[in-house]
């Protein structure tokens, strides 16, 4: 067997692995960091996808070697094996997955061992690393080399295993994908013992779990469910005078589902909200095809599509079919005996606009609401609302602002409900009123009369 001679290794280039160091770069080096990516680097490109972390490879204050991390690749069908996680577990754990995506050993600086010397130290802080800037751990990395340049033998001298080949795509941008016709070979590392086993577990550490901002919430409805909700939408009128991409039901569904996910409703958010659902939810809310992608997966609304439904949708129609879903959900709602509260409140992040709803107190079912009108106050829009809400045989409450005659007399004529109506000290005549006839309702009643 044919012995395989080490590289001698000189005095100086010993003193060079044992004195580098690792650390990351700072924002005012990332110009310099990105010109000597693109002039010696073999992509000639230092553009990175997702969240990154770039480190600098120094040794007596000049930089030997420069390493880049980013977001790890989108769709891998060897990694998904190796890691055996679940599509919705991949969807959501994925930023704890890490790309090496450059690693660039400076030509002047280039010695033997010394690529795998400075992989060793970036594995000992890139952990550390990442928490400090996204605010969560990472589990695991991965990288591709191209087999046509490079031999991998920084990888599997430090503990690295070799998947096997790409199928020969690269991600350009976010879930876009093009052919190279150049398969890479895929090497992954764990940063933690029984990295997969957490990978593919039910619960995440704490640490691991990335910010709520950051990722939106789980949509839990099920493609059947979905579709059931998009038939009570499909009676909405669309302003939309020309053929559209997503259907305005659909989009109406997106915004329910999100809501009780707890999704802030401005239009950035509801556009991550529908982006993260899966392709069978995707499929089920009838999103188009992204044609341009290789895997031909759905394309979801922009923040501009929102942004227009929040802008021109028909609040009265809505709350109908809102209303109609809900019955479908909870069952229809007997008013008689029910408790109902009329409150007033002011949205968060709506720059003032207000809106009156009603309640059933019983069980928290929503039975509508009214937008207070611009100059005006909660008192009309809380009449307006008691006209349409179905309150026959229930017993309204409101604060002391609703105290007024006319909302009685809706609440008691129009509608055949009772009321419970809040009187302050400030309220001098409804106060003085209440108070005699109190007394005249006690003489009438006690047994002396």
């Amino acid at each position: 067997m044919k012995e395989t001679k080490r590289p001698v290794i000189t005095e100086p280039q010993q003193a060079l692995l044992d004195g580098v160091q690792v650390r990351l770069l700072t924002p005012v080096e990332r110009e310099h960091f990105d010109r000597l990516l693109v002039e010696e680097h073999y992509l000639k490109s230092a553009q990175l996808v997702g969240e990154q972390v770039r480190h600098v490879a120094e040794y007596e204050g000049q930089w030997v070697g420069l390493i880049a991390w980013s977001a790890g690749a989108y769709m891998l069908k060897a990694r998904e094996q190796w890691i055996g996680w679940s599509g919705q577990q991949k969807r959501r754990r994925l930023s704890l997955v890490v790309n090496n995506a450059r690693f660039l050993v400076l030509e002047d600086h280039s010695v033997p061992n010394l690529a795998t010397r400075i992989m060793k130290l970036c594995m000992q802080r890139l952990n550390q690393d990442w928490l400090d800037t996204y605010g969560h751990e990472v589990l695991m990395v991965e990288s591709f080399v191209d087999g046509q340049h490079f031999s991998g033998t920084c990888y599997k001298a430090g503990g690295w295993t070799r998947l096997g080949e790409t199928q020969g795509y690269g991600r350009s941008r976010d879930d876009f994908y093009e052919a190279h016709d150049r398969p890479k070979q895929l090497w992954v590392k764990e940063l933690r013992p029984g990295a997969r086993t957490i990978l593919r577990g039910r619960n995440l550490p704490e640490t691991l779990r990335v910010k709520p901002s950051d990722i939106p919430p789980e949509c839990p409805q099920t493609p059947g469910e979905l579709e059931r909700m998009c038939e009570f939408f499909s009676g909405l009128s669309d302003w939309r005078k020309r053929r559209t991409a997503h259907k305005l039901n659909s989009l109406v569904t997106v915004c329910v589902c999100a809501l009780l996910c707890k999704v802030c409703l401005g239009q950035r958010d509801l556009a991550a909200f529908a982006a993260s659902l899966t392709v069978d939810q995707m499929k089920a809310l009838r999103f188009p095809r992204d044609w341009t992608s290789y895997h031909r997966r759905y394309k979801p609304p922009s923040e501009s599509t929102f942004f227009r439904l929040l802008d021109n949708l028909n609040p009265g129609e809505l709350e109908k079919a809102l209303l109609a879903w809900q019955d479908h959900v909870l069952g229809r709602r007997d008013p008689a005996g029910d408790l109902v509260a009329v409150d007033g409140k002011e949205l968060l992040n709506s720059q003032g606009i207000e809106i009156v709803s009603a309640y059933s107190v019983g069980d928290g079912r929503w039975l509508g609401s009214e937008a207070v009108a611009e100059g005006s106050n909660e008192i009309p829009a809380a009449q307006k609302l008691l006209r349409r809400v179905d309150i026959e045989g229930s017993l309204v409450i409101a604060d002391a602002m609703h105290t007024q005659t006319e909302t009685a007399r809706i609440i008691v004529q129009e509608r055949g409900a009772d009321y419970l109506l809040t009187v302050k000290g400030n309220q001098k005549g409804i106060n003085t009123n209440v108070r005699e006839l109190h007394r005249s309702l006690s003489r009438a009643f006690s047994p002396s009369a």
